[in-house]
């Protein structure tokens, strides 16, 4: 039985489809599952939290390669599901809960070398990957499945078109790279777009050094939201006139005619501390 057939026969039993408010969208390519934890470089020293796990197809690889597997779920019926399936082994945990109300913090205090592997529900990607972020858990990498669209957007540089507030957001904390693409034909039920997988290794200190963070990610948000405008225009969000923004930017030897998505994410530190 493949892992299409074998995804089929395990929602039959329990009578369940994928719920779509949730953003189920089953992995049924069993090679991008080993793909997933090879380039995860997942070994028996690992702890892993997994969010969103579903029936646990990425699961089970996980379990036979970790030290342990720590399985956030949102869906009660999935974790039925999952307590069915894997409750023999000693090294799974399921945890019922939303991911982002719950204290990965305390689950991970433990251990030394945690890593987070999930197929993310599209709908709220961006929200989980910060929190882990922003939380400054002690993660050695976060290896997710998202929309190819997004983890283009997260991976891109300056001189890419896809670079934006995410980008820098995530490149603040990460050193992030897209390690496969996954067609939509690779789940059931299939997504209306193409995935990828984005492998984010967390820096030891931030990328750029800045004296206000809170200010920093402000600007930074600010100036692509107003994204059309120049950044002279654009950087006005952050509270000073057009003719100081203009000062600080001729300071600093950056063309005041450039663009939100023209400014490197060492400039915008440099503008943020000069602020």
């Amino acid at each position: 039985m493949n892992l299409r057939e074998e995804t089929k026969a395990v929602l039959n039993k329990y009578g369940l489809r994928a719920n779509k408010k949730l953003g189920q969208n089953f992995l049924i390519n069993e090679k991008i599952i080993e793909d997933i934890v090879e380039k995860a470089e997942i070994s028996k020293d690992d702890v892993v939290i997994e969010i969103g796990p579903g029936i646990g197809s990425l699961t089970s690889c996980l379990i036979a390669n970790a030290k342990k597997v720590i399985a956030i779920e949102i869906d009660s019926n999935m974790v039925d599901i999952l307590k069915a399936r894997f409750g023999i082994f000693d090294n799974f945990e399921v945890i019922y809960g939303d991911v982002l109300r719950t204290n990965i913090l305390e689950l991970i205090k433990d251990y030394e070398s945690v890593k987070v592997v999930a197929n993310l529900p599209y709908y709220i990607t961006t929200p989980i990957i910060m929190k882990l972020l922003e939380d400054r858990l002690n993660l050695k990498s976060i290896t997710v499945m998202v929309q190819k669209e997004v983890g283009e957007r997260i991976c891109a540089t300056n001189k890419d078109k896809e670079y934006g507030a995410i980008t820098v957001s995530v490149q603040y904390y990460t050193s992030p790279k897209i390690i496969i693409d996954v067609p939509k034909e690779n789940f059931l039920p299939a997504p209306e777009v193409d995935s990828c997988v984005i492998k984010l290794d967390i820096l030891e200190k931030p990328r750029v050094e800045v004296k206000d963070e809170k200010l920093f990610f402000r600007l930074v948000k600010g100036a692509f939201t107003q994204r059309r405008k120049t950044i002279n225009n654009s950087l006005t969000s952050s509270g000073k006139s057009k003719e100081e923004i203009s000062d600080i930017l001729t300071s600093l030897n950056i063309d005041t005619k450039l663009r939100a998505e023209n400014l490197s994410i060492e400039q915008y530190a440099q503008i943020a501390n000069m602020l």
